[in-house]
């Protein structure tokens, strides 16, 4: 299909540069004489010199508008040239215009909800945050450290990006420690994220809770998520309350595990800390929402846990179930 295809536009263009060089010579188009000339059948003759017109390369003769000749390349495509320059020209003017427009209004945004202590800002949209994201992690000098809840749920492109975004970091020295939950552990795309970034240097632990979503940066600036379940960002710049997060985020790494495949670790040693943990926040009080939550899991998912754990413990209800689950030793 594809030869058929090039044969025919190799015949046509044949064709055009065939009734062109007719049509210099004779210093005219007579589409009878030239098709029986040059061996072209009449349709075939009449399809080029549509194009030719269609180019330019033949126009009417001024003066005289029932003849046809060929003209210079040159004067075929000046005029349409210098259109298409012309719209360019225009166009160009009016992104200036947007970008000088847009640009009165960045000294607002910048300080917008910031203008009490220059020390806050909140991003409203995706496309902000990374925007920022990546400013930051190019001016990054010395370290970067992250808490990312719900590893289990994580998609392959986020994870991509993330890497791309943490290779050159990690290329160039900064230190980066990263803690997700323990359900990451059987999430192949955090798996092969976390192998390749690992080969660069990066450390990542474990934990069944965490205190939340944060990303610091050089413990100067620190990413928090907004409340409203959009995915903003809110950017604190306050140094204590960047080093309180970073306090947090120092317990929590102390008592976390080196990130290990659910499979390489075990299954069972997993599976065993998971259910200690629900038990725990069980025994807190804690509702299935708020338990599904902690632990970076999906409801449905939490409660299949809690519906297994009270069948291995032969309980018929959670109170009954935290009873066994101290007298087996598994709570205190």
């Amino acid at each position: 299909m594809e030869a058929d295809e090039s044969g025919d536009e190799s015949g046509a263009l044949e064709a055009e540069l065939a009734l062109y060089d007719w049509a210099l010579q004779h210093q005219s188009v007579d589409a009878a004489r030239a098709a029986v000339e040059l061996g072209l059948s009449r349709s075939e003759l009449d399809a080029a010199a549509e194009r030719l017109r269609e180019a330019g390369l033949i126009q009417r003769v001024p003066g005289d508008p029932s003849r046809e000749h060929a003209v210079a390349p040159e004067a075929a495509t000046g005029a349409r040239i210098a259109s298409l320059e012309a719209r360019i020209r225009e166009q160009q003017l009016q992104i200036a215009g947007i970008q000088m427009r847009a640009a009165r209004f960045a000294p607002v945004y910048h300080h917008r909800g910031t203008r009490d202590t220059g020390e806050l800002e909140v991003l409203s949209t995706l496309d902000e945050v990374r925007t920022l994201l990546n400013r930051m992690s190019a001016q990054c000098r010395e370290e970067v450290l992250s808490s990312q809840p719900g590893g289990g749920a994580r998609k392959r492109e986020p994870m991509e990006e993330a890497l791309a975004r943490d290779r050159p970091l990690l290329e160039r020295g900064v230190r980066m420690r990263t803690l997700y939950h323990h359900t990451a552990r059987f999430h192949g795309a955090s798996q092969v994220y976390v192998a390749a970034a690992s080969a660069l240097g990066g450390q990542y632990r474990t934990s069944h809770e965490l205190f939340g979503r944060v990303i610091i940066f050089d413990r100067e600036t620190a990413f928090l998520p907004t409340t409203d379940g959009a995915w903003g960002a809110v950017v604190v710049r306050e140094p204590n309350t960047v080093a309180y997060l970073c306090g947090l985020f120092e317990q929590t790494w102390e008592t976390a595990t080196p990130f290990a495949n659910a499979g390489d670790e075990g299954f069972a040693k997993v599976a065993g800390e998971l259910d200690r943990t629900i038990l725990q926040l069980l025994a807190a009080g804690l509702k299935d929402e708020s338990v599904a939550r902690r632990l970076g899991m999906s409801l449905r998912t939490t409660r299949r846990h809690i519906a297994d754990i009270l069948e291995q413990l032969g309980a018929e209800s959670r109170f009954q179930a935290g009873a066994a689950a101290v007298r087996s030793g598994l709570l205190e």
